[in-house]
């Protein structure tokens, strides 16, 4: 078990498969000229299974894929089937952006998966091109409804921004209430080079749940009993889903912060806001090195893990780091 110098326990590590991605958000892939990880680049899924194994000796009892989206990475489920079988232990989880899901939910029950994470920031499939840049809004539906249809825990992530989609309130209400599914609305980030972040564009948790409570009789619930992530939850009165609010800028919650990202290529990033990397790829492809050297290096950085909101007071330019969410991973 490691703990960091605020006393923080670790126990949640995301890693990006890839940092490719068939969609093009607008907050995501803001930069002009984005060059993708070149394949070289990229850990092999035998260097990620290696590193999954490396986070058990950690102590890290949840480990969640994600990308750019995951699904584009040839032989994806492959690699799925060697974690459930090389760490049963530990809880697998996917954040994707759903295009791709329909057709694969079957496999993913199959090999113990549990819980997605999709990415669904309108319920407007005009928007949603909007958004994304691609026609795709039916395929993230249908994949939704094949992993409530196959008993898959559906997490709906909204980027909340304010002149995009806070007239949709509703509609995501409405979503929650006739689907058993969480919709969880995360305040806009200023991440990323020449990001389209500007104070006014967040739409804040605070105003989200005043609005929200025009139109629904929301209950708070007792974060002792629902810890599983930073979201503020709350049920709706006579609804199947319930609602959930992620405030990184205006209600952080650095001090209970569990968990360290590995980006696609092999960097360690002990806090999302911070660009100080930790090169475990260097690390595992050396010939007197490895994975052992891999894991005192987690550890020595994760001691060191900073508090998040700290580096928010200090940001320049509205940008607190330049990598974009494609590159870090979600």
């Amino acid at each position: 078990m490691i703990v960091d110098a605020h006393g923080r326990v670790v126990r949640y590590m995301r890693l990006s498969v890839t940092d490719r991605c068939n969609l093009s958000c607008f907050y995501c892939r803001s930069c002009e000229g984005l060059q993708s990880i070149p394949h070289e680049h990229i850990l092999t899924y035998e260097e990620m299974l290696s590193l999954a194994k490396t986070a058990q000796q950690m102590k890290v009892e949840k480990l969640r894929l994600t990308g750019g989206e995951p699904f584009v990475r040839r032989d994806f489920l492959a690699f799925l089937g060697m974690l459930r079988e090389e760490c049963p232990g530990l809880d697998v989880r996917i954040t994707t952006n759903g295009t791709l899901l329909a057709g694969k939910v079957p496999a993913l029950k199959h090999l113990g998966i549990k819980r997605v994470n999709i990415s669904l920031d309108t319920m407007d499939p005009v928007k949603f091109q909007e958004i994304t840049g691609r026609d795709m809004f039916h395929r993230v539906r249908q994949g939704i409804d094949d992993c409530l249809h196959y008993g898959l825990k559906v997490k709906i992530n909204v980027v909340a921004v304010h002149g995009v989609n806070d007239d949709e309130l509703p509609a995501f209400l409405d979503f929650a209430r006739t689907h058993p599914v969480d919709v969880r609305f995360i305040e806009f980030m200023p991440i990323g080079c020449a990001t389209r972040w500007k104070g006014s564009s967040t739409w804040k948790s605070a105003q989200i749940l005043e609005d929200a409570q025009q139109y629904a009789q929301l209950e708070p619930l007792d974060r002792a009993h629902d810890t599983d992530g930073p979201a503020r939850m709350f049920t709706i009165r006579n609804g199947l889903g319930r609602i959930g609010l992620i405030s990184p800028l205006t209600n952080h919650f650095c001090d209970t912060c569990n968990r360290l990202r590995i980006t696609s290529d092999g960097k360690l990033r002990t806090c999302l806001f911070s660009d100080k990397e930790f090169n475990l790829r260097k690390v595992l492809r050396h010939p007197k090195l490895g994975a052992e050297a891999a894991l005192r290096v987690m550890q020595l950085a994760t001691i060191n893990k900073p508090i998040g909101h700290e580096l928010l007071r200090r940001k320049i330019d509205n940008q607190v780091c330049n990598k974009v969410m494609s590159s870090i991973g979600g």
